[in-house]
């Protein structure tokens, strides 16, 4: 009897292996047919897309043409600002806030706020999207600005941001501490910032990443703001290698490869805490 157990325990952890190699190869695959294509001409992508090597060799003539026609360090520069300063305000303001909800969740406005920030998250964003660029563009005139792409990246992204923080400090940050601290005689931002931020670090980066990703990724909603090509961010730039009647696939594949690297990076400097904090996150709201 044991011996059988043994043998199905064995059988059953080889397929689940089997099946997550087969899982890892099937969504590895587009980035590889992604990597492999930008080093080969349009006629070779067209032609034999799972050719590994173009027939003239290697074409890294693609990447200088892409850095030049997409005008890549403008629109590199572009993307960090308003990936950096979009996380930097979600992620201070939304621990604030929902250190505040926690804290006093006795008060029937916070609990009526907390439930309208988990209302405002089943709201897609094509439903506003329309309102809101006509508010902001033809009543308010503040369009075509890294600002105001900022702030609207804050008011999509401070429901769910809020509601992570909420169940984490809920879950994993005991009171007693912050008790011990005010009788030491902190004051209120000092435990906060002292105390409580730093225990935040599993949540905060989990979402730095998922935050990250979101806006580095971006197209509909720059596009929607920022109509001027000097402002464009990276997919918007990658954009200029779609024509009307043809498109230069090495220069686009190009172009992915380069916008890719950066988010790919941050997400293996911080994926040990990704799972933690989304866990830890998730455990009471």
């Amino acid at each position: 009897m044991a011996s059988e157990k043994r043998n199905s325990t064995k059988q059953s952890f080889g397929i689940k292996t089997l099946f997550g190699f087969v899982l890892c190869f099937i969504y590895l695959l587009p980035f590889a047919l992604v990597l492999v294509n930008s080093l080969k001409r349009k006629v070779s992508i067209v032609k034999f897309p799972l050719q590994l090597i173009d027939d003239n060799g290697l074409q890294f003539i693609n990447y200088s043409n892409a850095i030049e026609k997409m005008d890549f360090f403008r629109s590199f520069a572009n993307s960090i600002v308003i990936t950096v300063f979009s996380v930097m305000i979600l992620v201070v303001f939304s621990s604030m806030a929902a250190y505040f909800l926690v804290r006093h969740s006795t008060w029937k406005v916070c609990k009526l706020t907390f439930s309208l920030m988990l209302a405002s998250m089943a709201v897609p964003f094509q439903v506003v999207m329309i309102p809101l660029i006509t508010i902001y563009g033809g009543t308010l005139h503040v369009l075509n600005s890294r600002a105001t792409l900022i702030l609207m990246n804050f008011g999509f992204g401070v429901a769910m941001c809020i509601f992570m923080c909420h169940g984490f400090i809920k879950s994993s940050v005991p009171i007693a501490v912050e008790e011990a601290a005010t009788i030491d005689g902190c004051s209120a931002h000092g435990i906060f910032f002292r105390i409580v931020f730093p225990l935040l670090k599993p949540i905060l980066s989990t979402l730095v990443i998922l935050e990250s990703m979101g806006f580095w990724n971006d197209f509909l909603l720059p596009s929607l703001v920022l109509g001027q090509r000097r402002l464009y961010t990276l997919p918007l730039a990658i954009r200029t290698f779609y024509g009307t009647f043809s498109n230069d696939y090495g220069n686009i594949m190009a172009g992915l490869v380069l916008s890719m690297l950066p988010i790919i990076i941050l997400y293996i400097l911080l994926q040990r805490n990704i799972i933690s904090g989304v866990v830890s996150g998730a455990v009471k709201f």
